[in-house]
């Protein structure tokens, strides 16, 4: 098949066809093929959409609808045979079998009958599994053209879905209203962009902000940023280093809740954290970034992105131990984790992979509780059920996922960026296993992500009250 043909529709015309002529497309059902669907349709039945309630369903997964598979029968009758031209007259369809994301459909048509007087043509179809199962059946009937039409193959537009209710930060600030803000002890503001975001989060409610810096270097800044420090609790020290400590030491007392970095470095804040006493908690320290892109019909959270550079097997059952309270406390019950690798194999010349299987096997012993895990799984397998279809995988986790572990922090990193830069996600984040969650803003966080890091330690926050880390 040439370029051109791929880019060009050419249609038969009646006096080209015969009894016995098809055509045929191939087709592989993903998630986003049913959330069009459904979309454009506007058939939200659950069996198709919600894998929980479709998992206790006569089909024990989520299937396509029906009229899918009868849509790509549509497309090869329009686009192939007869093609450009055709009128589509009647169409009979019997439903045999459930079509599973993952699944390849074969979707022939063939020509059974010809009528010269009014050029009408009938023609059989199927759409096929690759085990031979016929999934739908049934006659067509259509008016064939009666002149040769050659004309390009239409480009589709790129179209995302995304549920306006159920993501982003609009449904985090709909989680945490209502609930009182928490004091904050915010390490350093000394530029307009971490200042601001400390103001921003008072003004939206979530924090009760303990300005810790150099009065003159915070004073300049809010002149800058043509804001008032009237009212705010504002704690003079001279120096980024005496600003952690002294936050930190606000924190260990219980005067605030949760600590927030400021202008200073991660190292400096982060250093003052590890060396306190009765701050840390057994656990390790990670960060986790709680993600919401509109390609993944959940939130999900990424592990670890910003703290631990190359995590031994003990830290990274500490990272997901952090990541599972994390989800514990967004309202997921029963977290999927997905311990990342290369590949979803275990091989001895790949660490990560091993550790993966270790993780799991831990898991199993009740060294990690109050998730699922499964491991090592390839970045695709983790997020679709249909890549993990195709390779054979079997597990709830697989094309799932709820909290994605990376093997180190440049794979995490890179990762998470990617997603915010390229997949549009929205993001929050978060460093646990300290008592008190700590917020870690970046320079180049938008004003959505920083509101969102806030709303994520308000929601910790009130959670550790019931169950302290």
């Amino acid at each position: 098949m040439t370029d051109s043909s791929l880019n060009t529709l050419r249609n038969r015309t009646f006096a080209e066809l015969a009894v016995g002529d098809s055509a045929r497309i191939e087709r592989v059902l993903t998630p986003r093929d049913i959330q069009l669907f459904a979309a454009v349709s506007g058939d939200v039945n659950p069996q198709h959409l919600d894998s929980d309630f479709a998992a206790h369903g006569p089909f024990q997964g989520v299937i396509a609808h029906g009229m899918w598979g009868a849509s790509l029968i549509s497309a090869v009758l329009g686009t192939q045979l007869p093609g450009p031209g055709t009128i589509y007259l009647s169409q009979s369809l019997s439903f045999l079998a459930p079509v599973r994301v993952g699944d390849r459909v074969t979707v022939e048509v063939r020509v059974t009958a010809l009528e010269p007087g009014r050029r009408r043509v009938r023609l059989a179809c199927a759409c096929t599994l690759p085990d031979g199962t016929v999934a739908i059946e049934g006659e067509a009937c259509v008016q064939a053209p009666d002149q040769s039409i050659e004309c390009p193959r239409a480009s589709l537009p790129e179209i995302r879905i995304q549920d306006a209710a159920h993501g982003g930060l609009h449904t985090l600030l709909e989680h945490v209203r209502g609930r009182d803000p928490i004091r904050v002890a915010v390490a350093h503001p000394c530029d307009e962009i971490s200042l601001r975001a400390a103001l921003d989060a008072r003004r939206e409610g979530l924090i009760d902000p303990i300005l810790v810096a150099p009065r003159a270097r915070l004073e300049q800044a809010a002149q800058a940023l043509g804001a008032s420090l009237d009212g705010l609790d504002v704690r003079d020290v001279p120096h980024s280093h005496a600003a952690a400590d002294l936050a930190v030491a606000l924190a260990r007392a219980g005067e605030v809740e949760a600590l927030m970095k400021g202008s200073l470095h991660t190292d400096e804040l982060m250093g003052a954290v590890v060396r306190a006493d009765g701050l840390r908690t057994k656990r390790r320290v990670s960060h986790c970034y709680l993600m919401q892109t509109p390609q993944y019909p959940r939130p999900f959270i990424i592990t670890d992105a910003a703290i631990n550079i190359a995590p031994t097997l003990e830290q990274k059952a500490d990272i997901i131990r952090n990541a599972i309270d994390l989800a514990h406390a967004i309202g997921v019950e029963r977290p999927r984790v997905a311990i990342l690798a290369a590949v979803e194999t275990v091989s001895a010349s790949m660490p990560a992979t091993l550790d993966a299987a270790a993780l799991c096997k831990m898991a199993d012993r009740g060294q990690i509780g109050g998730g699922q895990l499964d491991g090592p799984l390839a970045f695709d397998n983790a997020v679709s059920q249909a890549a993990a279809h195709i390779k054979g995988i079997r597990s709830d986790v697989a094309g799932r996922a709820d909290i994605l572990v990376t093997p180190d922090l440049e794979s995490g990193n890179m990762l998470a960026k990617q997603l915010m830069y390229l997949g549009d996600a929205a993001s929050a984040g978060i460093v646990l296993g300290a008592r008190v969650p700590i917020i870690l803003t970046s320079r180049a966080d938008t004003y959505e992500s920083r509101i969102a890091s806030c709303a994520l330690a308000l929601l910790l926050a009130h959670h550790y009250r019931s169950t302290p880390p």
